[in-house]
């Protein structure tokens, strides 16, 4: 076979997605993480990146920061910018999904492709170590007695510590309504806000947390989840006589545009990705508890999570 005629024809099948994965590894990706460096989105994002290349389905893993607005801002650059691109990935999950509930953005999650879910995980919630307060049962004093004077730090207005923060005021019997929540827009600013005191309470993910603990710069209070997490002292709010269960979870998706066949070979490289070493590595590091769905499956996840989300942000009092 002459080799223009070869090349030609390397190009047609790249451009159905009939190529094997090897044959796609020199490819450049493109991660967008629509939030500021240092959160649970920019970690997952670079993980990801890593086990790509772990995984030899990618050559290189480009990766840009867009932080504000749950991920909006991020989300519509990456809509617009990247149409049509079948090697541009976004990091989302959970928090965005909150965002576009209370923020309702002019771009929306519908506008870009589905391609998997990666990672589920618990919030937890600390206090800084210099924080009068021992316990959560003494937060919630404090909340009953006066809501404002407690600062609940966390991600984005809609992220799933911000929605824990108002299931619990509800729960007690605080208007939600009244909840002090200073959303940042990223895991980096919440962390430095917590460690400086600025905030009376913090949550996030326990894997942004976790170093802080274990060295006693943060005094862990709370989990969201139904049980303890393994390996984790940590007393669940439940445990606490609180009824608030909630989970966090993030995933990828992809430009709009691209073919179903072209869907397909990003969904399969970025499978290929998690059941590599790095990508192990990175679950255990984290403590991310593994939830890969991929397909129209993880479509109808993000469907149903939405309005499961919406439901309990109704009945808590946020929209």
């Amino acid at each position: 076979m002459r080799r223009d005629t070869f090349l030609k024809s390397l190009a047609a099948l790249a451009a159905s997605g009939s190529l094997p994965l090897t044959a796609l590894a020199a490819v450049n990706i493109k991660m967008m993480i629509p939030a500021n460096p240092g959160g649970g989105w920019d970690s997952t994002g670079r993980a990801l990146g890593k086990a790509l290349q772990d995984a030899k389905v990618a050559d290189a893993v480009t990766f840009e920061n867009k932080g504000g607005a749950a991920g909006a801002l991020g989300l519509a650059q990456f809509v617009n910018a990247s149409k049509g691109d079948p090697n541009a990935l976004m990091v989302m999950g959970a928090v965005m999904l909150g965002g576009i509930i209370t923020g309702k953005p002019p771009v929306s999650i519908t506008a870009a492709t589905p391609i998997a879910r990666l990672t589920s995980e618990y919030n937890v919630f600390v206090l800084p170590a210099s924080s009068p307060f021992k316990t959560m049962a003494e937060v919630i004093a404090q909340l009953k007695k006066d809501p404002g004077s407690v600062k609940w730090g966390g991600g984005s207005r809609g992220s799933t510590e911000h929605i824990a923060a108002a299931m619990i005021a509800r729960d007690v019997g605080v208007d939600p309504a009244k909840i002090n929540y200073v959303a940042f827009r990223g895991g980096g600013e919440a962390t430095a806000a917590i460690l400086g005191g600025n905030v009376t309470i913090g949550g996030s993910g326990y894997s942004e947390f976790a170093q802080y603990i274990e060295t006693g710069k943060m005094k862990a209070v709370g989990v969201t989840s139904a049980a303890r997490l393994k390996g984790i002292a940590v007393p669940t709010l439940k445990e606490q006589g609180l009824n608030v269960e909630i989970g966090n979870w993030r995933g990828v998706y992809g430009a709009p545009g691209i073919t179903a066949a072209q869907r397909k070979a990003l969904t399969d490289m970025v499978i290929k990705a998690t059941q590599s070493k790095a990508w192990a590595e990175a679950l255990e590091k984290n403590a991310w508890t593994p939830a890969v769905l991929a397909g129209d499956a993880f479509e109808k996840f993000v469907d149903d999570d939405f309005a499961s989300l919406r439901a309990t942000m109704v009945k808590s009092g946020m929209i």
